[in-house]
């Protein structure tokens, strides 16, 4: 693996763990006022990020694809905390660092690790040039 990729995975990584230990933090013990209950905050803030965590611990480019979308979830959360509930307006910040650099990492590392695995898309002009080469000696 080269350095610039594992560089990107580790950025993912340590986002994505200080990301799970945030909202735990945030929601279990600096908050004052419970709105939810702790089942409905685990569902809710926590399950989300552990579903592509053991992927992303194994490096799997696929894995951290994927996490990005469930990242989404998360930046949107930081915006809306950081917009509307003044109370609160540092831990969303927060938050939408940790989220930002964990989508960097996600991306740069599934990109790159794709890349050095072979696993990229192919052109369309390659795919149709394959494609007509088949054809063409299957007449």
């Amino acid at each position: 693996m080269a350095s610039d990729t594992r560089f990107f995975r580790y950025l993912a990584l340590i986002s994505h763990t200080l990301l799970i230990v945030w909202l735990t933090l945030w929601q279990f013990t600096f908050t004052k006022v419970h709105t939810y209950s702790p089942v409905f905050i685990v569902l809710i803030y926590i399950l989300p990020l552990l579903l592509p965590y053991r992927g992303v611990l194994k490096g799997k480019p696929y894995t951290h694809a994927w996490a990005n979308f469930v990242v989404l979830f998360y930046l949107i959360h930081a915006c809306t905390v950081v917009y509307a509930v003044p109370a609160e307006r540092w831990y969303g910040v927060v938050e939408l660092i940790l989220c930002t650099t964990m989508f960097i990492g996600c991306s740069a590392f599934a990109r790159k690790r794709g890349r050095e695995l072979g696993l990229g898309i192919k052109k369309l002009k390659e795919e149709m040039e394959e494609e007509k080469a088949y054809f063409e000696q299957n007449k």
